[in-house]
């Protein structure tokens, strides 16, 4: 066998032929040509016959056993009709990149796996080299648009570095996957969402899932009026579990020195925990609040009654037990609660469509928590476009292969 036909089959590239190859001190270089004869132009991919010249180019391939490997071609610039003087395009690189396809999706895999410096190390290529290729593997691969067809979605920001900086990320909770993410949490961050999504793909959102960020709401209500708005229902018991928790402190520094206010700092836990899950020593601990410190057990009870209010399927027995929550808490004497009283009051809507819909931020949490991570892996980020590159690569569906599970040109026989 030729030792050309050989490498044509090793390197596995459709419509590229090897014509020879020679070794470098640091590499391999293999050269290769287009099997069409004509060539076609890098922009609108017309056949063009008139050749202004030929440049000498390479690409970085796969290594063989170790050893660096590139491609060689005299590439011609071709003049088109239509875009004038451009580069031809050839089959195993996209226009303008000096890396094979190939390349670039192994590139893509590894890093969807392991940190940008391992793989930069491996492929023996520079850091911000492997931003820019997953950006390109992201872009090519992505089956259509990422907006298309949304109807549920949530909405969530993520801190990326010290000092308040955020990415506010877009998740489809039907498909369970990122569809934007973009750098900022305030309402013009979202308002660039919908922008891009357009009023005919945003009049077909029937729910959107966020906090209670005035900023959010404000850019929902704006930008989709006739989407529901949900809010979280785990943001919303956390604000009930933070009121709980001012309830406890304020009695602790009321009882400060006294064996009571020792034994209150011991109970934060146990009021926190689900009833269900309570050890021994925490029930006996919730029971000592009980008979010791009414103001804190009732505070106990008002969030334990909001869960139970969350945890309900009928939305009209919600609606009523909600408003009989609101009165409460209102009497209740524990400023805390009177405030998250008001808060649920102007917010109720929105809450009480949980329980007609059982949507929430879960899922969009979910996925932060792998986004923070894919963050540690990398020991943070200083350009936030990289790191939304990354998300699209590990968190938008984006499935990808290693190369030698994709068929070859064709079976070697010797």
């Amino acid at each position: 066998m030729r030792a050309t036909k050989l490498l044509s089959i090793l390197i596995g590239l459709k419509h590229t032929r090897v014509v020879g190859f020679e070794f470098s001190e640091s590499a391999l270089i293999i050269n290769v040509a287009p099997s069409t004869r004509i060539p076609c132009c890098g922009s609108c991919f017309a056949r063009v016959r008139k050749v202004h010249d030929r440049r000498e180019r390479h690409w970085r391939h796969l290594d063989f056993a170790g050893m660096r490997v590139e491609l060689r071609y005299a590439i011609a610039r071709v003049e088109c009709v239509r875009c004038g003087v451009t580069t031809e395009l050839v089959p195993w690189a996209e226009p303008g990149v000096g890396f094979t396809r190939e390349f670039e999706e192994m590139t893509a895999y590894l890093t969807q796996r392991a940190d940008r410096t391992t793989v930069a190390t491996m492929l023996r290529i520079a850091w911000t080299t492997v931003g820019s290729i997953i950006t390109r593997v992201v872009a090519r691969l992505q089956p259509g648009s990422r907006l298309d067809g949304l109807t549920r979605i949530g909405v969530d920001e993520l801190s990326y570095r010290r000092h308040h900086q955020y990415v506010t990320v877009v998740i489809d909770h039907v498909l369970g996957r990122v569809v934007w993410a973009h750098e900022g949490k305030n309402a013009d961050t979202l308002r660039e969402f919908f922008s891009e999504l357009g009023p005919e793909r945003g009049a077909k959102l029937e729910a959107v899932t966020i906090d209670m960020s005035a900023a959010y709401i404000q850019a929902v209500t704006e930008a989709s009026p006739n989407a529901r708005i949900i809010f979280d229902r785990f943001h919303v018991q956390r604000l009930a579990h933070d009121a709980l928790d001012e309830v406890r402190r304020s009695e602790v520094r009321e009882l400060k020195g006294t064996e009571d206010a020792t034994a209150l700092k011991n109970t934060r836990f146990a009021l926190h925990k689900n009833p269900w899950n309570l050890t021994q020593l925490e029930i006996e601990r919730v029971a000592h609040v009980q008979k010791t410190n009414l103001p804190l057990y009732r505070g106990y009870l008002l969030k334990e009654s909001l869960a139970a209010i969350l945890d309900g399927k009928q939305i009209n027995v919600a609606r009523a037990k909600l408003g009989e929550w609101i009165a409460w808490a209102t009497r209740s004497q524990l400023a805390p609660f009177q405030k998250l009283a008001g808060t649920v009051k102007k917010h109720a809507e929105g809450i009480l469509a949980y329980v007609a819909t059982g949507l929430s931020n879960g899922r969009t949490e979910g996925m932060n928590g792998k986004i923070r991570t894919i963050t540690r892996r990398a020991f943070g980020f200083h350009n936030v476009q990289s790191l939304i590159g990354l998300i699209f690569l590990c968190c938008s569906g984006l499935v990808l292969a290693p190369v030698h599970k994709k068929p070859i040109l064709r079976p070697l026989k010797c």
